[in-house]
């Protein structure tokens, strides 16, 4: 367990986090701020409905799923908890750069995306022209998923449950439901997800707003708290600017890029079941999940947690839901839980199918689904860490890919 701790965190370390900040500001300047057009593009979106939008819309939720997860929950708990009231700031940063990045690789996965290969693992083979680096990332997204986006998705949807379903009988029916989507394709991956995400995520939004309007009076304070804190000015009259500065944003940033993925090779491999064949659009989409996941539902979240005063989003929900919180809570880990899963799912089969062209098409499912279920029975403690590294390293060759493909990035 501790060496794996000790992978995990020099992958994610400050050499990733640099590149992956570094290679958000490159495309910024590139792309001229393409960050700051994602309103216009959303407003005329919604003007110009089509029947491929509604192909669109599926594809965003699944996406999104893939990428909300309960870190939007339990996560930014944590990261608040550790890097302090600051580390919601950082983890503005890491979306803004995170929104460049995730263009540019949406970008190059509809130019060279194909059903053979998608996202990555395409513009790797024939883009830079290197199998080995293509094959690497497959190897990763497939262990990924099975971790990240499987185990790990449902041992926490377990531990919110605590003892209202026995952990055997909860593996039987997270099996049984995620097989009967993933069995179902892309398609049926979407719809599942355009069925769950935006209702769960209402419901979510809406108790977080009235937490807040209870603790209004708090809300000024809480502002005040996530900039201050975010540069050690609290922690400079303690005398331990330097720990509390350093905290704040290795947690904020890395917690930024395990709620977003930006950077990661998942969100391209995602938007390649899209119909849309233009590179603008889903670049431009796929900035809004960032957007929506990071600097809306995170930022949601961890107001609700200063406000209040809370430490955990379930005693903060207690504020106003009264002992059904805990019940609550537990519903919208569920789905948020399930539509990761199911997003994952279609990154792992793609990288698999990348890897063994030729294996039977039921196996991976029942495989993935078998996997995931475990979760509900072991300790996710050396799940949490090995996925952790598998997650980093699939950054590695996407990260090199889209800066060796600049030139294939134009401006719109």
């Amino acid at each position: 367990m501790y060496i794996f701790d000790k992978i995990s965190s020099m992958i994610w370390g400050k050499p990733l986090i640099a590149l992956l900040l570094a290679t958000g500001g490159f495309y910024t300047m590139k792309l001229n701020a393409p960050q700051f057009r994602l309103y216009r593009f959303m407003t005329d979106s919604s003007k110009n409905r089509n029947n491929s939008g509604l192909s669109q819309i599926r594809t965003v939720c699944m996406s999104l799923g893939a990428a909300m997860g309960t870190g939007n929950i339990t996560g930014v708990a944590a990261a608040v908890a550790i890097g302090g009231a600051g580390a919601v700031f950082w983890m503005w940063i890491s979306a803004f750069f995170g929104m460049a990045v995730v263009y540019a690789e949406n970008y190059l996965s509809v130019l060279y995306s194909d059903k053979k290969s998608r996202g990555p693992m395409a513009y790797l083979e024939k883009g830079v022209g290197s199998k080995h680096l293509a094959c690497a990332f497959a190897v990763m997204c497939v262990l990924a998923s099975l971790g990240m986006g499987g185990m790990v998705q449902v041992n926490s949807f377990a531990e919110s449950l605590g003892s209202l379903i026995p952990d055997h009988l909860l593996a039987a029916i997270m099996f049984l439901l995620i097989y009967a989507v993933i069995s179902g394709g892309a398609k049926r991956i979407g719809t599942a997800a355009q069925m769950l995400l935006p209702p769960a995520s209402a419901v979510y939004a809406v108790i977080c707003f009235l937490v807040l309007i209870r603790n209004r009076s708090n809300i000024p304070g809480a502002f005040s708290s996530i900039f201050t804190e975010a540069f050690g000015f609290r922690q400079t009259i303690g005398g331990i600017c330097g720990y509390g500065l350093s905290k704040a944003v290795s947690v904020g940033i890395r917690r930024g890029i395990f709620s977003n993925e930006a950077g990661l090779g998942s969100s391209p491999i995602l938007h390649s079941a899209a119909e849309s064949d233009s590179p603008y659009t889903q670049g431009m989409w796929s900035m809004f999940e960032v957007f929506f996941d990071t600097v809306l539902c995170c930022t949601l979240t961890a107001l609700t947690l200063l406000a209040s005063e809370k430490n955990t989003v379930t005693s903060a929900f207690s504020t106003v839901a009264r002992d059904s919180s805990a019940y609550i809570i537990a519903a919208l880990m569920a789905v948020f839980a399930f539509c990761t899963i199911i997003g994952w799912y279609y990154c792992g089969e793609s990288a698999y199918i990348y890897i063994f062209p030729d294996s039977p098409g039921k196996l991976f499912p029942l495989f993935f689904s078998l996997i995931s279920a475990m979760g509900a029975v072991i300790s996710a403690d050396a799940v949490w860490a090995v996925s952790d590294i598998f997650n980093g390293m699939m950054a590695f060759p996407n990260l090199i890919g889209i800066l060796l493909l600049n030139k294939k990035i134009k401006k719109e």
